[in-house]
Formats: C-alpha cells, sequence, structure tokens
C-alpha cells in the first residue's frame, strides 16, 4: 500500500505542484498551485485557476487593503496562507446590477451600515454575501482563493500558469 504525506504549502513556502499522467498526454490537464499565482500576482488580482462554466476560483494575493467590492450573488473567500480581515457593509443603495456576474471593485467607500467584520486565518472561509459590499484587510500578504462568477476583474492567465509538459 502507497504511503502518502500531507504537506502545507505558504506564500513563502512552497513547492509548485505538478500532474503525474499515466498513459494519458499532459496538454489535456490543467493545474495550478495558489501559492505560485499569488506569489506573482499584483495585490488583490483575481487570477482564475479554475473555471466550470461560468463558475471560478480565483487566486488572489491579500496585501495591505482591497477596494470596496459589491456583489451581485454570494462569493466564498477561504484563506490558505496568512490572515485577512473581511469588513462588510450593507449599502444604503443598490450598487450592482443583481443580474450582473462577478464581483465589481468600487470607486469610493459606499454609504450604508456596518455589518461586522471576519478575521480569518488559515483554512478559513467567510461568505461574502449577495447584495452586499466587502473589502479585505491582509497586514501580511496572504493567499485567498475566492469561489465566484466570472467577472469584469476576472484575469486569465493560463498560458502561464497551466502545465503542458
Amino acid at each position: 500500500m502507497n504511503q502518502y504525506t500531507t504537506v502545507f504549502g505558504s506564500l513563502s513556502d512552497f513547492e509548485k505542484g505538478r500532474v503525474d499522467i499515466v498513459d494519458d498526454d499532459p496538454k489535456y490537464y490543467a493545474f495550478s498551485n495558489v501559492y505560485d499565482v499569488a506569489s506573482r500576482s499584483g495585490p488583490y488580482e483575481k487570477v482564475a485557476v479554475a473555471k466550470n462554466l461560468e463558475y471560478v476560483l480565483e487566486a488572489i494575493r491579500a496585501e495591505g487593503t482591497s477596494e470596496w467590492r459589491a456583489t451581485p450573488h454570494d462569493e466564498f473567500a477561504l484563506v490558505m496562507d496568512g490572515t485577512v480581515i473581511v469588513e462588510l457593509l450593507d449599502p444604503a443603495e443598490q450598487l450592482i446590477d443583481p443580474d450582473a456576474s462577478g464581483s465589481i471593485g468600487l470607486d469610493a467607500q459606499p454609504s450604508g451600515t456596518r455589518m461586522g467584520r471576519v478575521i480569518a486565518g488559515r483554512g478559513h472561509m467567510a461568505m461574502l454575501p449577495a447584495g452586499r459590499v466587502y473589502r479585505f484587510v491582509a497586514d501580511e500578504p496572504a493567499v485567498i482563493l475566492l469561489q465566484t462568477i466570472e467577472g469584469p476583474d476576472t484575469v486569465y492567465k493560463w498560458a502561464d500558469i497551466c502545465q503542458t509538459v
């Protein structure tokens, strides 16, 4: 019987993942390591690392304070490394079309009622509710894996992150 060892990566200590192909062609497979993607991304750049129809998983390098974002649908932020504070606000007015896809960045702090904040460490997940606004704060570089719907700020770098050999 094979024995496996689980090793947890981090933004500062990871081994780029790989795909082991058994009797198949590796060009049909894509693998991306969220730490590797985040290590090469700008703060709060939303880089797609997986896609299924309109749904995406985005690797985000959290560093400093993000812009406020409005989301027309629930999103889920899984902190993969570091600590991220999620500030939530119920806006005084509707800021995004409820039929839109993906979240949008806001130019200024919206008015509304503060809903609280979530302090999320490695392995913690925060729900970002539909129709609300949020922003992330990270005093030190951290990594978020965001489950969302493809939107205007989703960045595709398949040529850089997909394994082909």
